[in-house]
């Protein structure tokens, strides 16, 4: 019987495989009946249940699976020298195959939806005139921020809150992007320091969701003016917004539309510094020309971020880059980590005709 339903399982698993190469080809299907059908109740459904768990449910339940494969290797591997060889392979895939259907119908799904400039009504493309003119409006009303909340133009702004206010406080910027955007609603709060913050710094994440639990988890090493706009990332992704480059954006618009002036701030200076990144691509000398119009505390801002992951640089990092590049890719995201890039597309093209 055991067998018999591992060999199910498996099979189940290349079709699962086949189903979501097809999947692809209907994101109109996958965003009315899954996520703006099911999803919202099954992300509503975790958030209850484990919001209030002042600990992360979920790494506990990625150590508990853990020690259980772990165990499960140590009882089964002598089946590899007991000419059980293929029963042991199929007895992997078969829980594979369970993982993975559960990992898609509990959030993964979502990476098949229509893409955000679509349901948002945006244009998906932009010319380096328009990067450029939104560029300059957010280095005006970054430096004017700066300076409207009493800081000189050298100095860096501390936030003066701690990480768990920062974590309340986001709600009240997905409240006003509501009225705007319904489908970007974020109720109730499920957001919380990972156990795992050492691990994650030194594969170089600041955060993850995990679907299985549907907790946001954000690194609590990161002491710097990111961590609100991190904390809004990763909450994108709890409303059914997996690809990385649509949460960035809706990260952007949380903090911009958050009543709290640090708050706003930090939203601010996380977006100018992808628009400037950009600029630096297709443009060198005006990359240059731009940087000396940047307040120099925003600077020392950014260069406290890269100074944070440089401290933790190591060589497991690139090859934890290297999985999630590929996973991405695998899931529908065909350019992986540089898909981060269509976050600007997003933000020209919003605020092109907005006051900031």
């Amino acid at each position: 019987m055991q067998k018999r339903t591992s060999a199910f399982l498996t099979i189940f698993l290349i079709v699962q495989i086949i189903a979501l190469q097809i999947l692809k080809f209907f994101p109109e299907f996958v965003e009315k009946y899954y996520s703006l059908g099911i999803y919202p109740w099954i992300s509503k459904i975790s958030r209850y249940i484990f919001g209030w768990v002042p600990f992360s449910v979920g790494d506990l339940f990625y150590l508990l699976i853990t020690i259980v494969a772990i165990r499960w290797l140590y009882k089964n591997v002598k089946r590899l020298r007991q000419n059980d060889q293929v029963g042991f392979f199929v007895d992997i895939l078969a829980a594979v195959s369970v993982v993975y259907f559960m990992f898609h119908v509990l959030w993964g799904f979502n990476y098949y939806r229509l893409p955000l400039h679509k349901s948002l009504h945006l244009e998906s493309d932009y010319t380096t005139e328009q990067l450029l003119e939104t560029t300059n409006r957010f280095i005006e009303k970054s430096n004017f921020m700066h300076r409207e909340l009493g800081f000189a133009d050298d100095v860096k702004i501390e936030l003066p809150y701690s990480q768990k206010e920062m974590f309340k406080k986001t709600l009240n910027g997905y409240k006003n992007l509501e009225e705007e955007f319904p489908q970007l609603a974020l109720s109730p709060r499920s957001i919380k320091k990972s156990g795992w913050s050492l691990g994650l710094t030194y594969m170089g994440y600041s955060g993850y969701l995990n679907p299985f639990s549907g907790e946001a988890q954000v690194n609590n090493l990161m002491k710097t003016y990111k961590f609100p706009a991190v904390a809004c990332h990763e909450e994108a992704h709890q409303i059914g917004y997996a690809a990385e480059n649509e949460a960035n954006f809706i990260a952007t618009l949380s903090t911009l539309h958050n009543d709290d002036p640090y708050m706003k701030y930090t939203g601010y200076i996380f977006t100018l510094r992808y628009l400037i990144n950009e600029v630096a691509r297709r443009d060198e000398a005006k990359y240059e020309e731009l940087l000396t119009t940047i307040n120099p505390g925003i600077l020392v801002s950014y260069q406290e971020m890269r100074d944070f992951w440089e401290s933790y640089q190591n060589p497991f990092e690139d090859f934890s880059k290297m999985f999630w590049d590929n996973f991405l890719k695998a899931n529908n995201q065909s350019h992986g980590i540089m898909s981060y890039d269509y976050m600007v597309a997003l933000v020209v093209n919003y605020y092109e005709d907005k006051k900031l």
